[in-house]
C-alpha cells in the first residue's frame, strides 16, 4: 500500500499521446496500481514516472471505482520496481503492520 503523485503516459491513437496526474495506490516489482480521472484502454503501453524515475507496462485492468478509475499496469521486465529505485512518498508495509498487531505476551 502506498501513494504518491506520478505521471500517466500513454498513446491515444495514431501518434496521439496523453498524460494524465495519478495518484499512486500500489506498486511491486510486477506491476502498479494507479488512480485517474478518465478510463485508459486495456492493453494500452503506458509510462509511469516520478521523482525521475520511469516505469513501463501495459494496462491490465482499468475499473471504475467510486471517484476514479483504478488501472492495473504489469510492468515490462526491463522495468521491474525496487524499492532501491524509487521509494513512494507514502509507502505502508504490510509485513509490519501484522509484526505491530501481534499481542505481546503481558509478564
Amino acid at each position: 500500500m502506498c501513494a504518491d503523485v506520478v505521471r500517466v503516459d500513454w498513446v491515444r491513437g495514431e501518434g496521439d499521446t496523453s498524460t494524465v496526474e495519478a495518484l499512486l495506490e500500489d506498486i511491486s516489482s510486477l506491476g502498479v496500481c494507479v488512480q485517474v480521472e478518465e478510463p485508459i484502454p486495456l492493453g494500452a503501453r503506458v509510462a509511469i514516472s516520478a521523482n525521475g524515475t520511469s516505469f513501463d507496462g501495459f494496462v491490465s485492468y482499468c475499473v471504475f471505482r467510486d471517484y476514479g478509475y483504478f488501472v492495473g499496469v504489469k510492468l515490462s521486465d526491463e522495468t521491474r520496481w525496487s524499492p532501491g529505485q524509487f521509494e513512494p512518498q507514502h509507502l505502508t508495509d504490510l509485513r509490519n503492520l501484522k509484526a505491530e498487531k501481534t499481542p505481546r505476551p503481558v509478564h
